[in-house]
C-alpha cells in the first residue's frame, strides 16, 4: 500500500499517521495464526472470518496462544466453545510481536456458561471503528506481558512454552516496562443535550467495544487513546489503566483495580478525543475508573453514568499523577464527566484525585437529579492546582464548571473541592444548586494558599463564581470557603442567591490573610441596584434578570429569604462597587421576607469607591450588620454600611448594625454613610463602639456629606437609635498637680555670655513666660498655642555698660525637679546667638 507522509509538527502528529497508515495496510492480510504452543486450531474459510477451537483446558479455564490476531473490517473472530462448553474463562496471548488491529467482530458460541474474555498482546491493539465485542462476559484487552493468578502461575507471552501445571482464579496482569498502546477508534458518540443539562443518549448501542449488562471493560496498557471510539458497559464496570513496569490486580465484584507498583512503575497517558464516549448507564449507573499520568477529555469526549433504576448507582473515579484536563466541545455538547439519576435509585459519586485539574471551553464535572433520589457528591482533590476557564464556544450559557445539581425533589450532592491555588476565571463556575423542589446540598471549598476568582468584563452571561444558587422551591446551600487569601475581581463573586420561592443559603469564609473584592477602574459593573455582574459575596433574594426567565421559567418577583454571611480574616479590602451583601431587593406587595445577618471579624476594613455593605430590603425588614474590627474602619467615596428597609410604602423596619473598631474615619466631603433607615417603619439602631471616629457625624438626613442616619422617612416619630461610646483614656492616675503660682526663675537662668559694656545702656537679665505651655488650665480646657513666648529684646544683663542684644532662640541644657514639683530651666545659647556677644568699649 503506497502512502504519503505529511510532518504535522509534532511528534504525536507523526505517530497517529504512521499508525493509521500501519492499521489500513495490515487490514488487507489481517489474520488470525496459532503459535502452536498450545492446542490452538484456527479455520478459516474467506480469510475474513475465523473460527478459533479447542486449546488447552485447565479447570474452568481455556488458553489459546496466536502469533497474530487480526481482524479485517467486516471480518470475525469466533471462539467456538462446542468442544468446551463449561469453562468461564479464556485466556488469549498474541507473541509474534505485531500489533493487533482489529475491525471487525470478537464473538463466543456455543457455551454453558456466561464466558470472561483476556486478550493480551505487549506491542500493542488498535480497535478500529468497525470493531464490536459480542461475548456475554467480560472483556479485557491488555498491552501486558503476562496473566496472573492467585496460586502463583503466569500465563506469559515472554515464555509461551511454559507448561501450565495449575491455575487458579486471575487475579491480574503484569505489565512490562515497554508495554504497547491501546488505541480505540470511531465516529463519535451523537449524545446531545437536552435544556440545561439532561443527557439524551442517542448512541447506537451496537457500534463501539460493548459488553453485557453488568459486565466490566477493561483497557490496561502503557498509554490509551479513544479517538471517536465508543467503550459501553450497561450497568457494569469500565477500566481505563495506563501502565508499564507494574502489576494490574483485577478488582472484584464492584470494587475499582488497584496497581502494585515497583521504583521503576510508571504511568502512561489516557486520551479522550474527537466526541470518544466512556458509558456505564443502565438502571443503575456502573462504574468508571481512569488511572494513568495526564489524563484528558476532548471536543466533546464524555464519561457518563446514567442511573434510570431502583439501585444505588455505582462511582465515576479518576486518578492522575499529574493532570486531568476536560476542554472544549462538539456541535452539542462539550466534554464532561457526568453522572445522572432519572430514577428511583441514587446517583453516581464523583471522586478526582490529580494534582492538577483544568477545565476549559466548557469542560464539566456534574452531578445531578431529575427525580425524587438524590444526585451523588463529588470529590476533588487537586493538589497542586484548580484552573477554570470560559464557556462552550458552541452554547455560552454551557459554562466550565464543577457543579451538583437537583431538578426535582431529590437533594444535590454534597461539593468538595480541594487544592494548593484556585484559579477561576473567564464565567467558570463551582456550583451546588436547586432548580426543583429539592434542597442543595454543602460545598466546601478548601484551598491551602489562593483562590483567585477573576471575570471577564466582556462577558455579560455570568460571574466568575462559586455558586449555591436557588431557581425553585428548594433552598440553596451552605457554601464554606477556607483559604488564605481569597481574591474577587472584575466580576468574581461567591454568591447563594434566590430567584424563586427557595430561601438563599448561608456563606462562611475563612481567609486567615486577606480578602479583596475589587473592580477595576476600567470595569464597566453594574449600577447600584443592579448588582447582577459586579464583584461581591452575596446572599440575596434577587429579581431574575430577564434572560434567566426565559431559559428556566422564573416568576419575575422572588419570595425566598436571604441567608447569613460571616467572614473572618485580617483584612478585608472592597473596591470599585464592591460589596457584600445579605439584601432581599426583589419588590413584593404582600407579606414579609426575612433577611440574614451579616457578621465580618477582621482587623482592618476598607470600602472605597461606591462599595457596600448591605443587609437591605426591598419590602421588609432589613437584616443585621456586626462588625468586629480590630483597628480600623475606613471609608471613601461614596461608599456605604446599610440595614435600610423599605424602598416602598409597605416597607418594614431598619435593620440594626453594631460596630466595634479602635478608629472609624471617613472623609466628610466624600459622602460615605452608615445607614439603618426605613421608608414608613421604624429607624434600626446603630451603635459604634470606637476610640476615635473622624470625618463622618450623625444626622437626621442624608446630606452630600459623610452621615450615620437611622430616621423614618415618612414618620420621624419612628427615627431610630444611634449610640456612640467614645470612651476616652482614664489617665488620672498620671497626672501631676502643678503650682498655682509661676516660679521667679530670673536667679535660675544661666548666664551664656561673658559681661560686656555698651555706652549708656544698662538692664538686668529678665526671663519672660506668658503661659502654661502645652498644657490647659484644666483638663477639659482647649490646648494653648504656642505653649512659651520669649519676646525679642526683653533679656538682658545687669553688667554695668554693657548690653546683650539676643534674639530669642534657646535650647533647654538642662532641666530639675524640686521637691515641690517646679521646675527650674538651664539655657545656654546656639553657637549662632553666641556670635552676638559683644564684650569690648569699641563694640
Amino acid at each position: 500500500m503506497k502512502s504519503t507522509l505529511v510532518f504535522l509538527g509534532s511528534v504525536n502528529g507523526l505517530l497517529l499517521i504512521l499508525e493509521t497508515m500501519l492499521f489500513w495496510s495490515s487490514c488487507v492480510k489481517a489474520q488470525v495464526v496459532s503459535d502452536g504452543t498450545l492446542n490452538t486450531t484456527v479455520n478459516s474459510a474467506n480469510a475474513q472470518n475465523f473460527i478459533i477451537e479447542n486449546g488447552t483446558v485447565v479447570n474452568n479455564n481455556l488458553f489459546h496462544s496466536f502469533s497474530q490476531f487480526s481482524i479485517p473490517t467486516g471480518g470475525s473472530a469466533t471462539f467456538d466453545l462446542g468442544n468446551t462448553p463449561n469453562i468461564s474463562t479464556i485466556f488469549s496471548r498474541v507473541t509474534g510481536g505485531s500489533i493487533s488491529h482489529i475491525d471487525g467482530l470478537i464473538q463466543s458460541i456455543n457455551h454453558q456458561n456466561p464466558v470472561n474474555l483476556f486478550l493480551i498482546n505487549p506491542s500493542g491493539i488498535i480497535f478500529g471503528g468497525n470493531a464490536q465485542i459480542n461475548i456475554n462476559g467480560s472483556f479485557i484487552a491488555s498491552t501486558a506481558s503476562s496473566i496472573k493468578f492467585a496460586d502463583g502461575s503466569q500465563f506469559s507471552t515472554k515464555e509461551p512454552t511454559e507448561p501450565l501445571l495449575t491455575v487458579s482464579i486471575p487475579i491480574g496482569l503484569q505489565i512490562g516496562a515497554n508495554s504497547g498502546a491501546i488505541q480505540v477508534q470511531g465516529s463519535g458518540h451523537n449524545i446531545t443535550r437536552v435544556g440545561l443539562s439532561l443527557l439524551n443518549r442517542r448512541a447506537a448501542k451496537h457500534t463501539g467495544l460493548q459488553v453485557a449488562p453488568g459486565r466490566t471493560l477493561a483497557l490496561v496498557a502503557g498509554n490509551i487513546s479513544l479517538d471517536g471510539g465508543l467503550l459501553i458497559a450497561d450497568s457494569g464496570q469500565i477500566d481505563l489503566t495506563a501502565l508499564s513496569n507494574g502489576e494490574w490486580i483485577l478488582g472484584q465484584g464492584n470494587k475499582f483495580s488497584t496497581v502494585n507498583t515497583t521504583p521503576n512503575t510508571q504511568f502512561g497517558n489516557i486520551h479522550l478525543q474527537s466526541a470518544a464516549l466512556v458509558d456505564v448507564s443502565g438502571m443503575k449507573s456502573g462504574t468508571v475508573q481512569l488511572r494513568g499520568r495526564n489524563i484528558t477529555l476532548q471536543d466533546g469526549s464524555m464519561i457518563v453514568g446514567q442511573s434510570l433504576g431502583e439501585q444505588i448507582s455505582g462511582d465515576i473515579q479518576v486518578i492522575g499523577t499529574q493532570s486531568l484536563v476536560i476542554s472544549g466541545t462538539n456541535p452539542a455538547v462539550s466534554s464532561r464527566i457526568a453522572t445522572q439519576s432519572l430514577g428511583d435509585g441514587r446517583g453516581g459519586n464523583i471522586n478526582i484525585s490529580v494534582p492538577r485539574l483544568l477545565l476549559h471551553d466548557g469542560g464539566t464535572i456534574v452531578a445531578q437529579t431529575f427525580s425524587a433520589a438524590d444526585s451523588g457528591d463529588i470529590n476533588i482533590q487537586a493538589n497542586d492546582f484548580i484552573g477554570m476557564r470560559g464557556s462552550s464556544a458552541v452554547d455560552a450559557t454551557d459554562l466550565s464548571a464543577i457543579t451538583t445539581a437537583t431538578f426535582n425533589t431529590g437533594s444535590s450532592g454534597k461539593l468538595t473541592v480541594s487544592t494548593n491555588i484556585l484559579d477561576i476565571r473567564d464565567g467558570a463556575q463551582i456550583t451546588n444548586s436547586t432548580l426543583g423542589k429539592g434542597n442543595a446540598s454543602h460545598l466546601i471549598i478548601n484551598a491551602n494558599k489562593l483562590i483567585n476568582i477573576q471575570g471577564n468584563s466582556n462577558a455579560a452571561i455570568s460571574n466568575s463564581a462559586i455558586v449555591s444558587n436557588s431557581f425553585g422551591e428548594g433552598n440553596g446551600g451552605q457554601i464554606l470557603v477556607n483559604t488564605p487569601i481569597l481574591q474577587l475581581k472584575n466580576g468574581g463573586a461567591i454568591l447563594s442567591s434566590g430567584y424563586s420561592s427557595g430561601n438563599a443559603g448561608d456563606i462562611t469564609i475563612n481567609a486567615k490573610e486577606s480578602v479583596e473584592i475589587v473592580n477595576s477602574s476600567t470595569f464597566d459593573f453594574s449600577p447600584v441596584g443592579t448588582t447582577f455582574l459586579n464583584s461581591r459575596i452575596s446572599s440575596d433574594i434577587v429579581t431574575p434578570p430577564d434572560f434567566l426567565q426565559a431559559i428556566l421559567g422564573l416568576p419575575t418577583i422572588a419570595t425566598g429569604n436571604s441567608g447569613s454571611i460571616v467572614i473572618n480574616t485580617h483584612q478585608i479590602t472592597l473596591t470599585n462597587g464592591a460589596s457584600v451583601s445579605v439584601a432581599n431587593t426583589a419588590p413584593r406587595k404582600n407579606g414579609q421576607a426575612n433577611v440574614g445577618d451579616l457578621k465580618i471579624t477582621t482587623n482592618y476594613l476598607t470600602l472605597q469607591g461606591r462599595s457596600r455593605l448591605l443587609a437591605d430590603t426591598f419590602s421588609s425588614e432589613g437584616g443585621n450588620i456586626q462588625l468586629q474590627i480590630g483597628d480600623l474602619l475606613l471609608l471613601r467615596d461614596n461608599s456605604s454600611i446599610s440595614t435600610t428597609a423599605g424602598l416602598q410604602e409597605t416597607g418594614g423596619n431598619g435593620g440594626n448594625i453594631n460596630i466595634n473598631t479602635k478608629f472609624l474615619v471617613a472623609v466628610p466631603d466624600e459622602n460615605s454613610d452608615i445607614t439603618a433607615n426605613a421608608f414608613s417603619g421604624k429607624g434600626g439602631l446603630i451603635r459604634i463602639n470606637a476610640q476615635g471616629i473622624f470625618g463622618i457625624e450623625t444626622s437626621e438626613n442624608l446630606t452630600k456629606r459623610s452621615d450615620i442616619t437611622a430616621f423614618s422617612q415618612q414618620n420621624p416619630l419612628l427615627n431610630g437609635e444611634i449610640i456612640i461610646n467614645t470612651p476616652n483614656a482614664d489617665i488620672s492616675n498620671e497626672l501631676a498637680a502643678l503650682p498655682t503660682n509661676v516660679v521667679d526663675v530670673s536667679r535660675l537662668i544661666t548666664q551664656g555670655c561673658a559681661a560686656s559694656t555698651v555706652a549708656n545702656r544698662q538692664s538686668p537679665s529678665q526671663f519672660i513666660i506668658t503661659g502654661r505651655g502645652g498644657i490647659p488650665p484644666q483638663p477639659n480646657h482647649a490646648l494653648r498655642v504656642p505653649a512659651i513666648a520669649v519676646s525679642e529684646n526683653t533679656l538682658t544683663t545687669n553688667t554695668p555698660n554693657k548690653h546683650l542684644n539676643i534674639t530669642p532662640i534657646f535650647e533647654a541644657n538642662s532641666w530639675t525637679f524640686d521637691h515641690q514639683g517646679q521646675v527650674t530651666l538651664n539655657f545656654i545659647p546656639k553657637p549662632h546667638i553666641a556670635n552676638k556677644c559683644y564684650g569690648s568699649e569699641k563694640n
